[in-house]
Order: C-alpha cells, then sequence, then structure tokens
C-alpha cells in the first residue's frame, strides 16, 4: 500500500486554508477514494495501491478557487505531490489593489496624462484609477505589469512608449503612441522577441485605419499590440492573451471554463505562476 501526500497552494505558495473535495480514481482497479479535508499544510491520504499499479485521477474541486485533475503515479510508499490552484472570479468577494502612490511612476505618470478615457471623461491621475471598477482596474494593472516586462530591441520596454489611455477594459486598453513604438515592436519582431499575426478582429476607432500585430513570444499570457493610425496619430489596442491557459498551466478541468470568457483575475493568476510576474493586487476570497 502507499501513502500520497498533497500540498494544495494558490498562486502565492500559501496553503488553500479551506476545505476541499478530493477525488482518486485507479485507472485499471476498481478502487475509488472520495475525501473531503481542509487543505492546510498538506494532507495525507493512506492506503492507496502502491507500485507498479499505482495510477490515479485526481480530482481536487476547492469551494474558492477552479477545480483542477491530474494523473498521479505512486511509485513509492510515499508519493508526495505540489497541485496550484487558481482562483475562481465568482468566487473573490473583494480585491485589495494597491494606492496610485504605490504604483510605478510610469504607470501614474500615464494616468495623469490620461484625461479622456471613454466613459471618464474629465477624471485624469488618482481621480480616474479611483473610478475605475474592479474588473477595469485589475485589467490595467495586468497590461500594465507586462508592459513593463516586456523587451524591444532597442533595450526600452512597451511600457516606455504608453502615452495615455483613451480606454480602459478587463481585456484590453487603447493608447495613444508614438511612431517609434510602431517601429520598435516591428523590429523586435525581427529580433524574436515579437512574432506577426492576424489583427483583424480588433477593429479601429473611427477614422482610423487597421495596421500590423505582435504578440509576444510566450506561451500562455502572451501581450499582444495591434496598431491602428490615422496620419500621424497612432493608437495600440494591447492586450493579454489566455490562449488556455488555465487549462495547460494549472490543468484546471476543462468545464469550469469552457464557455466563459476570460477574466483578468484570470490573467492575474496565470502572470503570477506562469511568468512570475505579479500585477500587484490580491484577492479577499469568499
Amino acid at each position: 500500500m502507499a501513502d500520497l501526500v498533497l500540498r494544495l497552494t494558490n498562486v502565492y505558495d500559501e496553503p488553500l486554508g479551506e476545505r476541499v473535495d478530493i477525488v482518486l480514481r485507479h485507472q485499471t482497479l476498481s478502487d475509488t477514494r472520495v475525501a473531503s479535508v481542509r487543505a492546510g499544510t498538506s494532507v495525507r491520504i493512506k492506503g492507496l495501491v502502491g507500485p507498479p499499479q499505482g495510477l490515479y485521477r485526481l480530482l481536487v474541486d476547492p469551494p474558492s478557487y477552479l477545480p483542477v485533475a491530474r494523473f498521479v503515479n505512486l511509485a513509492s510508499d510515499t508519493t508526495r505531490l505540489g497541485v496550484v490552484f487558481p482562483v475562481d472570479p465568482v468566487k473573490v468577494r473583494s480585491v485589495q489593489f494597491p494606492s496610485f502612490a504605490e504604483l510605478a511612476k510610469w504607470m501614474q505618470a500615464t494616468l495623469e496624462r490620461s484625461r479622456n478615457v471613454l466613459g471618464f471623461a474629465g477624471a485624469k491621475g488618482d481621480t480616474l484609477y479611483a473610478k475605475l471598477d474592479d474588473t477595469r482596474r485589475a485589467g490595467l494593472l495586468n497590461i500594465g505589469a507586462k508592459c513593463q516586462a516586456t523587451p524591444l530591441a532597442n533595450g526600452k520596454t512597451v511600457s516606455e512608449y504608453v502615452e495615455r489611455l483613451l480606454v480602459v477594459s478587463g481585456d484590453r486598453i487603447h493608447t495613444a503612441v508614438p511612431k517609434e513604438l510602431v517601429v520598435e515592436v516591428g523590429n523586435a519582431a525581427t529580433a524574436g522577441l515579437f512574432h506577426p499575426v492576424d489583427g483583424s478582429l480588433h477593429k479601429p476607432p473611427e477614422g482610423f485605419a487597421l495596421g500590423d500585430s505582435f504578440k509576444t513570444e510566450d506561451h500562455y499570457g502572451n501581450l499582444q499590440v495591434t496598431f491602428f493610425s490615422r496620419g500621424d496619430e497612432h493608437i495600440a489596442d494591447i492586450d493579454i492573451d489566455d490562449a488556455a491557459g488555465l487549462e495547460h498551466v494549472f490543468q484546471v478541468v476543462g468545464h469550469a471554463v469552457t464557455g466563459r470568457p476570460t477574466h483578468p483575475y484570470d490573467i492575474h493568476e496565470i502572470l503570477v505562476q506562469h511568468q512570475r510576474l505579479d500585477p500587484g493586487y490580491r484577492f479577499v476570497l469568499a
């Protein structure tokens, strides 16, 4: 017989600290174990079938996080396994955002220059930041963190070219940018930092024409920059593509994410877990 010791954590490597449902189903024998336990520092499940027939399918379903499934092969008397869970956006009670003064200096300056954001005309700086709802604010911080971490071939980052915000939503921003960014992202693609993609699903603002679109080379949580132009004016539509990251990074059970739109809280979890990139806000769960 064999034991399975589970360490169940969030993306910050903290124990879940709540009761979870666990199902272990042997893949060849008639052996199914069901348990409901509190996920503290570790969870031990005893008396399982050991080697050479120790292959089980593990399903763990916490109340505040998305369910995760994976195969585990018990190859010794005691097998230890760490499993990381992304939050369930529906179970987020509130979000602890950084204050305006705690934002990166470039983000503060960008917000100060942004007087005509769609739906928030006249608001700028800390007033604009305070008016953004949780979804928009999370989306802005996700994209801001990724822009700040995305290098260009000239040694600068994408964030250094963000002039002023025009649109802020949960999944994207529109920002005025200089012509230099259009050139430098193209150069970055030549250098292998981005690759060109089809940007036809991105609708240009009225009077602007669709230009080139590029994505970073990340497997999950990649930055996409799509350019629009009107004469000497340039706008960048910047978003972070999920690319099925929840299912691949965390092995979230498919039915938990199928058919629902990607939430900015999902992107937060992918950035922290897969890229070790922290947007700077934390969740208070139900």
